[in-house]
C-alpha cells in the first residue's frame, strides 16, 4: 500500500537576479493517510516552500510529489485549480479573511467552490465559534480569526489539512488550543501537516516530527513523553546556539572599511517566497481561469 503523501527527491530553486537560491534540495519523505505530522526547522530551511508545493501553489524544479497515488507535480494549471478547490484545506499564518464579510460569510464563500462542502455553520461550530457567526474579522481576536481560517479549510471536506504556522500570530494559550483542535480533527480521520517554529508547543503532543535544514530532511521521528527525537533536538539546539553566537558579540561585526561580499538575506527571501497573500492569489488565479473558460 502506497503512502498518502510522497515527496521523492524534490528540488526547488529560485532566481533572484544572478543569484540562485536552493529552497529545497533532495527532500524525500512519506506520510500515511490519517497521520499528523509537524515540520520544523530554522528560517530558510524550506518549510513553507514544501507546503506550497504540496498545496498546489508552487511548482518544483526536480523530483516528484504524490497525493493519494496521483502525481500532483505533473498537474497543469487547470488541474491544480481543481486540486486546490477539492483535495486540500490550507490554513495560512495571517488568516487572509475578507474584512467586510462575517465569519459565516467567509467560510460560506470558500464552501461555494467545493464539490461536497461541509455546512459553513457546522464548520464554525466544530472550531468553537458558534457564538461568533455574525462577527466581522475586526471584531474577533487573533485566535478567533485563525479558527475562522481553520473552519474555512474544513469547509471543503478535504482528506488533508495543510497548516503553515497556524499559531504564529496568537498567544500561547490560543496556540495550545489551535494545536489541540488540529489534533482532534486528526483523530476524526483527517491527515494534518503543520509547519511551526513553536518547538516547545510541539513537545506537548506525541506526534511525528520532520526536521528540515538547508532544504533537506535531516531528521524524522516521533515525540515521546514530551521529548523531541534525538536528531531533531540536536539540529534545533544547534540552530539556537548559532543564533546566540551570531548576536552575542559585537566583535563579529564587519569593520566599516572592510567591504564584505553581499549575501541574500534568507529570512527576507523566505518572506518573499512564502507570500502571505497566498489566499488572495489563490482566488485571483482561480477567478481568472473561470473568466477564460466562460
Amino acid at each position: 500500500m502506497s503512502a498518502f503523501v510522497t515527496f521523492e527527491h524534490v528540488k526547488k530553486t529560485y532566481k533572484m537576479g544572478e543569484v540562485t537560491i536552493e529552497a529545497l534540495r533532495d527532500a524525500s519523505f512519506e506520510i500515511e493517510k490519517g497521520e499528523i505530522c509537524v515540520i520544523v526547522g530554522p528560517s530558510g530551511a524550506g518549510k513553507t516552500t514544501l507546503l506550497n508545493i504540496l498545496g498546489g501553489m508552487d511548482s518544483l524544479t526536480e523530483g516528484h510529489v504524490f497525493l493519494d497515488g496521483a502525481e500532483i507535480s505533473k498537474y497543469n494549471a487547470r488541474e491544480l485549480t481543481t486540486y486546490r478547490r477539492y483535495e486540500i484545506g490550507f490554513v495560512f499564518q495571517f488568516y487572509n479573511l475578507i474584512q467586510n464579510l462575517t465569519a459565516l460569510e467567509n467560510v460560506s464563500l470558500a464552501a461555494q467552490i467545493c464539490k461536497e462542502p461541509m455546512d459553513a455553520k457546522e464548520a464554525l461550530i466544530k472550531v468553537g465559534l458558534a457564538e461568533r457567526l455574525d462577527n466581522f474579522p475586526a471584531q474577533l481576536s487573533g485566535g478567533e480569526q485563525q479558527r475562522v481560517a481553520l473552519a474555512r479549510a474544513l469547509a471543503n471536506n478535504a482528506d488533508i489539512i495543510i497548516a503553515d504556522e497556524p499559531t504564529g500570530n496568537v498567544d500561547p494559550q490560543m496556540s495550545l488550543e489551535i494545536v489541540e483542535l488540529l489534533t482532534r480533527l486528526n483523530e476524526a480521520g483527517t491527515t494534518v501537516i503543520m509547519v511551526t517554529h513553536a518547538h516547545d508547543l510541539v513537545k506537548k503532543f506525541d506526534k511525528r516530527v520532520i526536521t528540515l535544514e538547508s532544504g533537506e530532511v535531516v531528521a524524522d521521528g516521533m515525540i515521546e513523553n514530551g521529548e523531541l527525537p534525538v536528531q531533531s533536538a540536536a539540529h534545533l539546539n544547534l540552530e539556537k546556539q548559532t543564533i546566540e553566537e551570531k548576536y552575542s558579540s559585537k566583535e563579529e561585526e564587519a569593520k566599516p572599511e572592510e567591504k564584505k561580499e553581499e549575501k541574500v538575506d534568507e529570512d527576507f527571501l523566505d518572506a518573499i517566497i512564502s507570500d502571505n497573500d497566498s489566499y488572495r492569489i489563490y482566488l485571483e488565479q482561480d477567478s481568472e481561469k473561470e473568466g477564460e473558460n466562460q
